[in-house]
């Protein structure tokens, strides 16, 4: 049974056209800067939000039906998703998936009856896959949803959670590792504290290393040769998470040594919820050589918490593609981690959501490869740092100088100049430029 039969297969129709159900920027076989579109833009269909949120709040139950024609907490709902699922993603040419395994299946009356019905989904999607190009991108465990995990897990004052947390963890793995997926994220969301009063952060952090740790060698020793990934975010649920961004998690990574295997999932609400930009938080991972992959999505200023947005700021998708294009590209891909707005609960919202976020991450990379070929901003930074090409910047940046030699040199010139202008407003101008340019 065709669940989206009433909707087309989205095709690109280019800028001019009308239909709702049309790309107008995303155009999967194009070349642009050395690679098909769809190669640079890995595009994800996030299971947690596409095939389960139906748009329920603290205030309210939900208003989209994603029953899809079965009982919802079944094996028949779990199976029912997978085909809707299957539909969505051939519809759109969406050739990747994220989940959680909480997401997959309802939760059993033990983990011995929750890792046989995950044994079946995961049958049963491999069974959808076969014969197409869809592929897993990245598997989690959920560690956050249920009651058990009100402290956290890898960060939970009881024995008793952090093992239960092991075996689920242990059993994702294999879950991502059969169906072929080439990441495996950890998203802390519940790692961390309410109050300093009753936690011992050192003690907490330590466990949290120990868990990855284990989960790496496990990994490891099933044949997984993907990259693990950190997902930054600094609160919500918990008031402050050990994951609070980018920097954070690098200097967490590096402290446990834990940096060799692990990048960063990047996304862009979280960035914002940390008080940085998207970008920034991309340029930090890739400085560093751990960008991985990214969540697609935005937060609402106004709101202040992590709304999930489908991705509709061309200013930002070209500025974060730009940040990846100069990274030398994702190790993963772009996962939609965005929900429709509660009165949005129809189908075609939820195909018209994906058009939005697919096609802003499509035109925010034709203006980033314009912004590179254009030349001005990158030449203007190069020029910026050109006092320090001089024999004396070189023996700088080489680590030669000593403070001494640098203090002598300094008082023998006298006052230093200004240094040149910033130019930020002419930079701010040129983006434009590049961005409504015909």
């Amino acid at each position: 049974m065709s669940l989206f039969e009433k909707l087309p297969q989205i095709k690109y129709e280019g800028p001019k056209s009308k239909n709702p159900l049309a790309f107008k920027y995303y155009d999967a076989e194009r070349v642009i800067h050395g690679k098909k579109m769809k190669d640079h833009l890995k595009f994800a269909m996030a299971w947690w939000h596409n095939l389960s949120a139906t748009g329920a709040d603290m205030f309210g139950p939900g208003t989209a039906d994603k029953s899809f024609g079965a009982e919802p907490g079944t094996m028949e709902h779990a199976k029912a998703k997978v085909d809707a699922g299957f539909e969505f993603m051939k519809k759109l040419g969406i050739e990747y998936f994220c989940f959680h395994d909480a997401d997959l299946v309802p939760e059993g009356k033990d983990l011995a009856e929750t890792n046989a019905r995950l044994d079946e989904i995961t049958d049963y999607i491999k069974s959808k896959m076969a014969g197409t190009n869809i592929k897993c991108l990245w598997g989690t465990a959920n560690l956050f949803s249920n009651p058990r995990y009100m402290n956290g897990a890898g960060s939970s004052n009881s024995l008793d959670v952090y093992c239960h947390a092991a075996a689920t963890i242990k059993k994702a793995i294999e879950c991502t590792v059969k169906l072929g997926g080439t990441g495996y994220v950890f998203w802390g969301g519940r790692e961390g504290y309410e109050t300093l009063l009753n936690t011992d952060m050192k003690f907490e952090q330590e466990n949290i290393a120990s868990l990855m740790h284990m989960a790496v060698d496990y990994a490891r020793s099933i044949g997984f040769t993907g990259d693990f990934y950190i997902e930054p975010k600094p609160k919500e649920p918990m008031k402050h998470q050990y994951d609070f961004d980018a920097a954070t998690s690098i200097a967490f990574l590096r402290q446990y040594g834990l940096d060799k295997d692990f990048k960063l999932n990047i996304e862009a609400n979280h960035a914002t919820l940390a008080g940085h930009t998207f970008e920034h938080d991309l340029r930090v991972a890739a400085i560093n050589g751990m960008l991985g992959s990214v969540d697609a999505n935005q937060g609402d200023d106004m709101l202040g918490w992590d709304t999930d947005q489908f991705p509709s700021n061309v200013y930002s998708t070209t500025l974060a593609m730009l940040e990846i294009l100069r990274a030398g590209g994702l190790t993963g891909g772009l996962n939609f981690d965005a929900k429709n707005r509660r009165p949005s609960y129809t189908y075609e919202d939820m195909f018209e959501g994906f058009i939005l976020g697919m096609d802003s991450f499509a035109l925010g990379l034709i203006k980033a490869v314009a912004l590179i070929e254009d030349g001005r901003i990158d030449e203007f930074v190069k020029e910026r740092y050109a006092s320090f090409d001089s024999d004396l910047g070189k023996k700088i940046r080489d680590g030669e100088a000593s403070l001494t030699e640098l203090s002598d040199i300094a008082i023998k010139k006298g006052i230093a100049p200004l240094p040149g202008s910033g130019r930020q407003e002419y930079l701010e101008s040129v983006i434009n430029e590049v961005l409504f340019q015909g």
